[in-house]
């Protein structure tokens, strides 16, 4: 094992100078407590519901150096292999509950809309969204759900076995031109002249009721895991792409912790680095180009603007990594070479352990983030083997044999 298993060369974190104060009246307006209620009551509603699993990762924690390490694993969240599951399809319902209740006058349970009891109304609906893959398969799967049409646009660089996973669900879905950013503008367009509805976990000017939406459905996982743990964390690392689910682990650290709350230190992959960039100017910042990284799901290269409200001020630091650093971590997990319990995790998902990695190697970055052997930090594996030929590709070894791996494990 060499001195730096997560091969982080290459890494810069970046502190942010405008992190602290109050969680304030207007990120309540974004994300509060009786919204996290009303997602709570109906994600936990829908069939197949259970909390993902906090795996302690003891044996890396004491490799690298810090006090304990949690990992929240989503990859087998409503079997769709990621977290999206909790936002995408959350917002579905919502909207489509919303537009029963607009024809209707009254407002449908959830029960009521699983069941089929508004299908003339439902069926007449189509959504659509702009997707790396997972938030597309959420959105799709929720569609299924539900029983409305559903349209995915997906751009030049997604791959064949992510666009296959969101058709198999029922969903169309049509391959763009250009970066996923481009391909967010073709869905909104495409959907404003056909009086389609978008749902997408990105906002921008005009647009922010459904991704509120998204961003409350996300923090039933960070309100799991803060359940599940015997301690408060005191670190948070958190990958980014256009940063809601960031932005709402962040809020409820916020809303929870106060004062108290625990350090937020973000991820960015190299070639889609606009929290780096936003961060650093202290405004929201477009990174351009064809945003090429291996961690898929955080291409993005425009912050949305709910998520920046929040995380301009609730992020402490953000690591600008390198794609081998995810590779690395993939294998790391899969290998378990400390002792700790076999993990598959996605290359989008591994970006804030390997943040955690890259801000220890940093002495400036770890002192002033107070990280050290007493830290008890928080990551949160946002997805499996949502490709699972691009992970045996990545990893070397098949996500099954991992699993079993996993199942025979025993701590020693």
């Amino acid at each position: 094992m060499t001195d730096d298993p997560f091969a982080t060369a290459g890494s810069a974190v970046v502190l942010n100078p405008r992190a602290g104060g109050s969680y304030t009246p207007a990120m309540q307006a974004i994300l509060s407590d009786a919204g996290l209620a009303a997602a709570r009551a109906t994600i936990t509603g829908w069939p197949g519901y259970a909390p993902t699993p906090l795996v302690a990762l003891p044996g890396l924690a004491s490799r690298l150096g810090v006090g304990s390490i949690a990992y929240k694993d989503e990859g087998g969240r409503f079997g769709l292999g990621s977290f999206k599951a909790l936002g995408g399809a959350y917002a579905v319902s919502r909207l489509l509950a919303a537009e029963v209740e607009r024809r209707s006058g009254v407002r449908p349970t959830v029960a009521a809309l699983l069941s089929g009891a508004h299908a003339d109304a439902v069926g007449s609906v189509t959504v659509a969204c702009a997707t790396d893959g997972n938030h597309g398969r959420s959105v799709a799967w929720g569609a299924r759900l539900f029983g409305c049409r559903c349209v995915i646009f997906i751009h030049a660089t997604v791959s064949d076995g992510r666009r296959a996973a969101i058709a198999a669900f029922g969903a169309e879905v049509r391959r763009t031109a250009g970066n996923y950013d481009d391909s967010v503008r073709t869905a909104q367009e495409t959907a404003t002249a056909e009086g389609w509805f978008v749902v997408s976990d990105t906002s921008y000017p005009g647009y922010r009721d459904v991704p509120k939406d998204v961003m409350q459905g996300y923090e039933l996982m960070a309100l799991e895991a803060f359940e599940a743990l015997e301690a408060p964390p005191t670190h948070i690392f958190l990958q980014t792409g256009v940063g809601g689910m960031a932005a709402a682990v962040a809020a409820l650290a916020w809303r929870r912790f106060g004062a108290d709350r625990p350090k937020i230190v973000l991820a960015d992959p190299e070639k889609a680095a606009c929290f780096v960039e936003s961060l650093a100017a202290g405004r929201p910042v477009a990174v351009h180009g064809d945003l090429d990284t291996m961690m898929a799901g955080l291409a993005c290269g425009e912050v949305s603007e709910l998520a920046w409200e929040i995380l301009a001020t609730g992020a402490d630091a953000v690591v600008r990594l390198p794609d081998a650093a995810a590779i690395a971590a993939m294998r790391l997990l899969a290998d378990a070479p400390f002792g700790d319990r076999p993990v598959v995790a996605g290359e989008s998902a591994v970006a804030g352990l390997a943040a955690l990695a890259a801000s220890l190697k940093d002495p400036a970055a770890a002192a002033a983030l107070g990280l050290g052997p007493t830290a008890r930090v928080l990551v949160f594996g946002t997805e499996g083997d949502t490709d699972p030929d691009l992970y045996q590709s990545l990893v070397g070894q098949p996500a099954a044999a991992v699993r079993a791996r996993a199942t025979a494990w025993s701590p020693t």
